[in-house]
Order: C-alpha cells, then sequence, then structure tokens
C-alpha cells in the first residue's frame, strides 16, 4: 500500500468523522432552536407566571420549562391531553407532544401541590433532552436513592410499568426526596436553585394525605382496643349476671326454708353479697356503655376523616367532579 492510498483513507475517514460531528451538532442546534422559539413565543397566564417564579428555576431550568409552554387546565381539558381510559388513578400533569399540562387543583388545603406537579413536569422535559451515557451513570445512584427511601417512593414507582420506572425514578427523586447524593444534587442544581423548596411543595400537601392516613390508622386501632374491651367485659357481664340470677334464686329459695340460713348474720351477709355484686354489676354495665359512647364517638370521627380523605382524592382526580370541600 502506497503513502498516497493510505493518505487518502485517513482524509477519508477524518471527512466521515467531521461529517457526523456536523450533523450531530446540526441536530443538537435544531433541537436547541426549537426551544428557543417555543420559549419566546411562550405566553404563560398570570397564575403559571406566578408558579414559574415559586419554582426558583435556573436560567436552564427556566429556559426548558418555557419550552414546554406549561398550561392549567379544567378537568376535561386536563382529560383531553393526559388521561387516557384508566379513570380510577389520579393525574395531576403530564408531558405530551412537547407541551406541559398541569391539572388546575385550587384545594386550599393542598397548598403546594400545582407547584410540584410543574416541577415534575418539568424534569421529565429534562429527561427527555437527557444522554443515553448521563442516563446509565445516573441510574444505579437513582437505586440507591430508590432503595434508600422506599417508605416514599416504592407504591408510586411499582404502579409504572417497567419501561417507565426508571424516568419515574429519576423525577421524583428530583421532587421529592432530600439529602440526595451529591452528583445529583449537582445535577437538579442545574434546573432549581433550591431542590429541597420543591420538596417542601411535595411535604406540603402531601401531607395532608400523610396526617389523614395517620389519623385513620390511629383510630382504627383504638376502636380494635375498644372493640375487644367491649367483648371482654360484655361476656364478662354475662357470665356475672347468670351467676348472680342464680344466686338470687337461691338465696331466696334458701330465705323460705326455715333453720337454711345457720343465723340472721348469716343471711345478712349473704344478702349483702349479692346487693354488692348487683353494684358491681351496675358499674359494670355503666363502663359498658360508657365504652360503647366512646367507640361510637370514634367511628363518627373516623367516618369524618373517610369521607374527608374521599373528597381530596376526588380533588386531585380530573376524572371524578366532587362536590366542595
Amino acid at each position: 500500500m502506497t503513502k498516497s492510498t493510505t493518505a487518502s483513507k485517513v482524509a477519508k475517514w477524518i471527512f466521515f468523522v467531521l461529517t457526523i460531528a456536523i450533523i450531530a451538532g446540526i441536530m443538537l442546534q435544531r433541537d436547541w432552536l426549537y426551544d428557543w422559539y417555543r420559549g419566546i413565543i411562550y405566553e404563560p397566564s398570570s397564575e403559571m407566571a406566578n408558579i414559574r417564579k415559586s419554582l426558583k428555576l435556573t436560567g436552564r431550568g427556566e429556559f426548558l420549562f418555557n419550552a414546554a409552554q406549561p398550561i392549567l387546565n379544567s378537568d376535561d381539558e386536563f382529560n383531553s391531553y393526559c388521561r387516557h381510559t384508566d379513570t380510577e388513578i389520579a393525574i395531576l400533569g403530564c408531558y405530551t407532544n412537547d407541551d406541559i399540562h398541569i391539572y388546575n387543583i385550587t384545594a386550599a388545603e393542598l397548598q403546594g401541590i400545582r407547584e410540584l406537579t410543574a416541577a415534575h413536569e418539568l424534569l421529565h422535559v429534562v429527561f427527555a433532552r437527557m444522554p443515553e451515557a448521563q442516563k446509565s451513570e445516573f441510574k444505579p445512584i437513582l437505586e440507591q436513592v430508590y432503595h434508600a427511601n422506599l417508605d416514599i417512593l416504592e407504591s408510586d414507582i411499582n404502579t409504572y410499568d417497567d419501561s417507565e420506572k426508571f424516568e419515574e425514578l429519576y423525577v421524583r427523586a428530583g421532587t421529592e426526596i432530600k439529602n440526595l447524593p451529591a452528583k445529583l444534587e449537582s445535577h437538579y442544581a442545574e434546573f432549581f436553585t433550591d431542590q429541597d423548596h420543591i420538596v417542601d411543595f411535595y411535604n406540603s400537601y402531601i401531607s395532608v394525605f400523610r396526617q389523614l392516613e395517620a389519623e385513620l390508622n390511629a383510630l382504627s386501632a383504638e376502636m380494635d382496643v375498644l372493640n375487644n374491651q367491649i367483648t371482654a367485659k360484655t361476656a364478662e357481664y354475662e357470665s356475672r349476671a347468670a351467676q348472680l340470677n342464680a344466686d338470687i334464686i337461691s338465696f331466696n329459695s334458701c330465705a323460705e326454708v326455715p333453720g337454711c340460713f345457720a343465723s340472721n348474720a348469716a343471711f345478712r351477709t349473704r344478702r349483702n353479697q349479692i346487693l354488692a355484686e348487683q353494684s358491681a354489676l351496675d358499674a359494670l354495665y355503666n363502663e359498658i356503655n360508657q365504652l360503647i359512647a366512646t367507640y361510637n364517638q370514634k367511628v363518627e370521627i373516623y367516618n369524618e376523616y373517610v369521607i374527608k380523605n374521599e373528597k381530596l382524592n376526588m380533588v386531585i382526580n380530573s376524572s371524578i367532579k366532587p362536590d366542595s370541600l
């Protein structure tokens, strides 16, 4: 092989590499220009502008946020963009066809839910633009985060198909978990000036559901204890009442037989024992009634919490039109 042939092949190889690099650069530039154009024509509503401001985005974060043109939707509008067939699951937002849609939940008790949803969907935008090499780099780190925070992440992540779990984990880690590994902290800081602030939005609204769940669990446990006490004391009352009735019959029968009682003192002692047992049973009866009253009060409170929880879940489910809270 001559030197000129070798040089020619090297030149062709260099030309090929440069061509690929140029094409890749053009593609990347095209994506950036597309985002830039969508961002400059985006005109958020005043509410969305306030949400954007509250997220404390970096320049890069705001650039991508505007490029996705987030919009607050009413239930019917939101469903047309984000909901498919399942009406049981509450969907708060979606990123579809390059746009972010957020269900416009305005319940006073759920402060932070729209802000959290906006940040959540923004990270879907980020993920869609992330190089595969970076995703591979984050995967083992995010798996560690997942296993360290199963109480927060497991139930929700497991509702997704395997093909969607990694992306959802990436998004939820950035919006629901504080004190992340340094590499992730640094990454999310490219978009949020204060990632802990984003997690605060999550904690603000989710704490309402967690508190209700805690109250329901506590009341359920208390009702179980009361029910066991009522059952046990009722059984005791019935057993002792049966014995008392038998003792009264025996006492009356003996009283009718001359000499059955050895003395008047023995008669009075036995009579006083029966009266004392009757008083004790009356006290036990009243105690049972008080336990039942307390149990019924807790049932009433429990039912109120159940209704409250159902209404809140209806508020965040765009497929249901709930009564006002």
